[in-house]
């Protein structure tokens, strides 16, 4: 059975999201006051709405209380979006996830009932800088504050040798969770398998120990 989801707010955030969703298999219904943003949506989504995120006959009308989650994607109007995740809360939606201004914001949105606050643009900034930085890295993926998975060209010092030789985990407190090679993907790595320098690793690990190599 597809998944159902309810996306809120329809810039370019929550437009992607809901595009995206849609593109995984799931029905989504989204919803907009600018019937433009409609408009743009309509063929891409199953059901494009426009609508006042902050009334609170909303959710009710689109029978939302049957839809696995919510994406509040309008984090400009506060009133509305703390408004809508505190009707998804009592409708007992089972996932909410908000786009927050700021980090007050995001404070109230957790304590009236969001299951995850994100701010799409500063983790974006983020991602970019570390990428701009080490530009070894073919792709930074934060999981927390405090941890990452990496995509890196094999370092220079590990080229020739073995994970088994280099013991990655205990001395770059980090894990070697797969390798890409042109357009092959490993999981199950080889630790006597002398690494290669077009090899691509995939690392997991503290951003501290990732920045490190």
């Amino acid at each position: 059975m597809k998944k159902q989801f309810v996306v809120l707010g329809l810039g370019s955030f929550g437009a992607s999201v809901a595009v995206t969703l849609q593109r995984l298999g799931c029905d989504v219904v989204a919803v907009d006051q600018d019937m433009e943003c409609i408009d743009e949506i309509a063929e891409k989504v199953t059901y494009a709405i426009q609508g006042d995120i902050g009334d609170p006959d909303l959710l009710r009308s689109l029978g939302s209380k049957n839809f696995d989650g919510i994406v509040v994607a309008s984090s400009e109007n506060l009133e509305g979006s703390i408004l809508a995740t505190l009707e998804a809360k009592e409708m007992g939606i089972p996932y909410i996830l908000c786009k927050a201004h700021d980090e007050r914001h995001a404070q109230v949105l957790r304590k009236v009932g969001a299951d995850a606050v994100v701010f799409p643009e500063e983790e974006m900034g983020r991602k970019t800088a570390k990428n701009l930085v080490s530009a070894n890295l073919a792709d930074w993926i934060e999981l927390s504050p405090d941890y990452s998975i990496v995509e890196t060209a094999t370092p220079a010092r590990w080229v020739g040798r073995t994970l088994k030789e280099l013991d990655v985990r205990r001395t770059y407190e980090v894990n070697v969770v797969g390798m890409k090679r042109e357009d092959r993907v490993e999981i199950s790595l080889d630790p006597d398998l002398p690494l290669e320098e077009e090899m691509i690793l995939m690392l997991i690990g503290s951003n501290e120990a990732l920045e490190k190599i």
